[in-house]
């Protein structure tokens, strides 16, 4: 049984070949095979690590090119100090209208619209509970408070206007 362990993960790794033929199952391996897959994924890492290399060089020019013009000038420090003090206003700014949301009429007019929409929502179910009621009252002769009182549907219930 082992043998035939070996023989499998040997298949799986591609190092035997496999193949049956009629009732019989044959296995090969050629020293050449092993020799052409070690130079095809040489020749295929080479040419990764031409194109790799290739990219980082492009990644050192453009950096060298955008380094020009950043180069750290008093006037530089001050536009960035300005730029963090815009940035830091335009958040406080965000969180103030953030805090007025509730109040601006395009986000009133979606609550209403949601509410709406969760009115249709609970009338379609109040619909389908009553519509169960009587398929149960009709089917099985069940009384209305024997089946309320079986699925916990409150005596109270109704549509919502």
């Amino acid at each position: 049984m082992s043998v035939k362990e070996i023989l499998q993960s040997l298949v799986d790794d591609g190092m035997v070949d496999t193949d049956r033929i009629g009732t019989s199952n044959y296995f090969w391996a050629f020293p050449s095979k092993a020799l052409h897959a070690r130079k095809r994924k040489l020749e295929e890492l080479e040419s990764q690590f031409a194109e790799s290399s290739q990219k980082k060089e492009a990644l050192q020019k453009n950096i060298e090119k955008l380094k020009t013009g950043r180069e750290d000038t008093a006037e530089r420090a001050a536009l960035l100090k300005e730029l963090a003090a815009l940035r830091q206003k335009k958040e406080q700014l965000k969180t103030e209208i953030d805090k007025y949301r509730e109040c601006d009429p395009d986000v009133v007019e979606e609550m209403r619209q949601t509410n709406q929409v969760a009115k249709e929502a609970a009338n379609r179910w109040t619909d389908n509970i009553f519509s169960i009621k009587s398929w149960a009252k009709r089917k099985f002769g069940f009384e209305e408070s024997r089946i309320d009182k079986g699925f916990g549907i409150p005596e109270d219930l109704d549509y919502i206007d």
